[in-house]
Protein backbone atom coordinates (compact mmCIF):
# COMPACT_ATOMS: atom_id res chain seq x y z
CA UNK A 1 0.00 0.00 0.00
CA UNK A 2 1.45 3.32 -1.06
CA UNK A 3 1.96 5.66 1.87
CA UNK A 4 3.49 9.09 2.42
CA UNK A 5 4.31 10.31 5.91
CA UNK A 6 5.42 13.89 6.55
CA UNK A 7 7.40 15.04 9.55
CA UNK A 8 9.37 18.04 10.70
CA UNK A 9 6.67 20.63 11.11
CA UNK A 10 6.31 22.82 14.17
CA UNK A 11 6.37 26.32 15.60
CA UNK A 12 9.21 28.59 14.55
CA UNK A 13 9.93 32.29 14.86
CA UNK A 14 10.10 34.52 11.80
CA UNK A 15 13.48 34.15 10.14
CA UNK A 16 13.90 30.63 11.43
CA UNK A 17 14.28 27.35 9.58
CA UNK A 18 12.60 23.97 9.39
CA UNK A 19 13.24 20.87 7.34
CA UNK A 20 10.27 18.79 6.35
CA UNK A 21 10.68 15.14 5.44
CA UNK A 22 8.36 12.88 3.48
CA UNK A 23 8.99 9.17 3.87
CA UNK A 24 7.48 7.04 1.13
CA UNK A 25 6.62 3.37 1.40
CA UNK A 26 4.92 0.84 -0.82
CA UNK A 27 6.38 2.18 -4.05
CA UNK A 28 9.68 3.08 -5.67
CA UNK A 29 10.27 6.80 -5.41
CA UNK A 30 12.45 6.92 -8.53
CA UNK A 31 9.46 6.69 -10.87
CA UNK A 32 7.46 9.48 -9.26
CA UNK A 33 7.53 13.21 -9.38
CA UNK A 34 7.18 14.57 -5.88
CA UNK A 35 5.73 17.77 -4.59
CA UNK A 36 5.19 19.84 -1.50
CA UNK A 37 1.94 21.72 -1.22
CA UNK A 38 0.44 23.84 1.50
CA UNK A 39 -2.97 24.99 2.58
CA UNK A 40 -3.68 27.84 4.94
CA UNK A 41 -7.08 28.31 6.61
CA UNK A 42 -9.62 29.65 4.15
CA UNK A 43 -7.28 29.29 1.19
CA UNK A 44 -6.88 26.80 -1.61
CA UNK A 45 -4.11 24.27 -1.65
CA UNK A 46 -1.12 25.62 -3.52
CA UNK A 47 2.07 24.19 -4.92
CA UNK A 48 5.16 25.15 -2.96
CA UNK A 49 7.85 23.14 -4.71
CA UNK A 50 8.08 20.07 -6.89
CA UNK A 51 10.80 17.84 -8.27
CA UNK A 52 10.45 15.70 -11.36
CA UNK A 53 11.09 11.99 -11.56
CA UNK A 54 13.38 12.28 -14.58
CA UNK A 55 16.27 14.69 -14.37
CA UNK A 56 15.30 16.03 -10.99
CA UNK A 57 14.08 19.35 -12.36
CA UNK A 58 12.70 21.59 -9.66
CA UNK A 59 10.18 24.37 -9.55
CA UNK A 60 9.16 26.75 -6.81
CA UNK A 61 6.33 29.08 -6.05
CA UNK A 62 7.42 32.67 -6.49
CA UNK A 63 6.81 33.40 -2.82
CA UNK A 64 9.36 30.80 -1.66
CA UNK A 65 12.08 31.10 -4.29
CA UNK A 66 15.46 31.62 -2.71
CA UNK A 67 14.19 30.51 0.70
CA UNK A 68 13.03 26.93 0.20
CA UNK A 69 14.91 23.99 -1.31
CA UNK A 70 13.42 20.67 -2.35
CA UNK A 71 15.52 17.54 -2.62
CA UNK A 72 15.03 13.82 -2.92
CA UNK A 73 17.01 10.80 -1.76
CA UNK A 74 15.72 7.89 -3.80
CA UNK A 75 17.90 5.44 -1.88
CA UNK A 76 16.07 6.43 1.29
CA UNK A 77 12.72 6.84 -0.47
CA UNK A 78 12.49 10.27 1.09
CA UNK A 79 11.84 13.81 -0.10
CA UNK A 80 12.83 16.90 1.84
CA UNK A 81 11.85 20.54 1.95
CA UNK A 82 14.40 22.82 3.57
CA UNK A 83 12.68 26.03 4.58
CA UNK A 84 14.81 29.02 5.56
CA UNK A 85 13.99 32.60 6.44
CA UNK A 86 10.44 31.62 7.28
CA UNK A 87 7.73 34.25 7.31
CA UNK A 88 4.35 34.36 9.07
CA UNK A 89 2.65 33.97 5.69
CA UNK A 90 4.30 30.54 5.34
CA UNK A 91 2.03 29.27 8.10
CA UNK A 92 -0.03 26.39 6.74
CA UNK A 93 -0.46 22.65 6.70
CA UNK A 94 2.19 21.23 4.39
CA UNK A 95 1.46 18.13 2.35
CA UNK A 96 3.72 15.79 0.45
CA UNK A 97 2.40 14.27 -2.76
CA UNK A 98 3.49 11.75 -5.37
CA UNK A 99 2.53 11.56 -9.01
CA UNK A 100 3.45 9.01 -11.65
CA UNK A 101 4.47 11.73 -14.07
CA UNK A 102 7.76 12.57 -15.75
CA UNK A 103 7.52 16.34 -15.60
CA UNK A 104 5.42 18.49 -13.33
CA UNK A 105 3.80 21.90 -13.28
CA UNK A 106 3.48 21.56 -9.53
CA UNK A 107 -0.30 21.67 -9.64
CA UNK A 108 -2.34 19.56 -7.16
CA UNK A 109 -4.38 17.88 -9.90
CA UNK A 110 -1.26 16.15 -11.22
CA UNK A 111 -0.74 14.18 -8.02
CA UNK A 112 -2.49 11.00 -7.04
CA UNK A 113 -1.11 10.20 -3.60
CA UNK A 114 -1.03 12.47 -0.58
CA UNK A 115 0.30 12.43 2.94
CA UNK A 116 -1.69 13.47 5.98
CA UNK A 117 0.05 16.83 6.31
CA UNK A 118 2.22 18.52 8.90
CA UNK A 119 1.51 21.88 10.51
CA UNK A 120 4.02 24.70 10.12
CA UNK A 121 3.42 27.81 12.21
CA UNK A 122 5.63 30.87 11.91
CA UNK A 123 5.01 33.27 14.75
CA UNK A 124 6.84 35.31 17.33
Amino acid sequence: QLQLVESGGGLVQPGGSLRLSCAASGFILDYYSMGWFRQAPGKEREGVSCISSVGGSTNYAYSVKGRFTISRDNAKNTVYLQMDNLRPEDTAVYYCAAGLIIATLCEPYEYDYWGQGTQVTVSS
